[in-house]
C-alpha cells in the first residue's frame, strides 16, 4: 500500500509531496475532500502506538474548544480525529508497512528513503 493522506491547501504538505515524489508514486487522499475513515485510522494507531501520536496540537480548532486545558484520552483522540479532519497530523504517508507522520524533516527524510 502507498497512500498519503495530506491537505491540498497546506504549503508544507505541496512541498513535502514535491520532495519525496510521493504525488507520483502514491495514492492520495486529500483529508479536506474526504476525511479518513474509522477502520483506516485504527489500523494507523496500531502502526504508530496510538492516536496521539496522530493528533495534531497546531490545529487552530485545538485551542478554539479549549482542548489544551484538558487531558484527552485515546478514545477522544480517535473522536476528534473522526469528527474534524483539521486534527489529523499530517501528512501521513503510507509505504507499505510503514508509516510516517508529520513534517519533521527527519520524518520527511525517512519518507523519501521508503519511496
Amino acid at each position: 500500500m502507498r497512500k498519503v493522506y495530506h491537505l491540498s491547501s497546506c504549503s508544507t504538505c505541496q512541498r513535502i509531496l514535491k520532495d519525496t515524489k510521493a504525488a507520483a508514486s502514491c495514492e492520495l487522499q486529500d483529508i479536506k475532500v474526504q476525511n479518513i475513515e474509522a477502520k483506516d485510522l485504527d489500523w494507523l494507531a496500531t502502526k504508530v502506538g496510538s492516536y496521539e501520536a496522530l493528533f495534531s496540537r497546531k490545529a487552530l480548532k485545538y485551542r478554539a474548544m479549549g482542548l489544551h486545558e484538558k487531558t484527552l484520552s485515546e478514545n477522544e483522540y480517535r473522536n476528534l480525529i473522526l469528527q474534524e479532519y483539521t486534527f489529523l497530523k499530517r501528512p501521513v504517508i503510507i509505504v507499505g508497512d510503514k508509516v510516517f507522520v508529520g513534517n519533521l524533516a527527519k520524518t520527511v527524510e525517512a519518507a523519501k528513503v521508503a519511496i
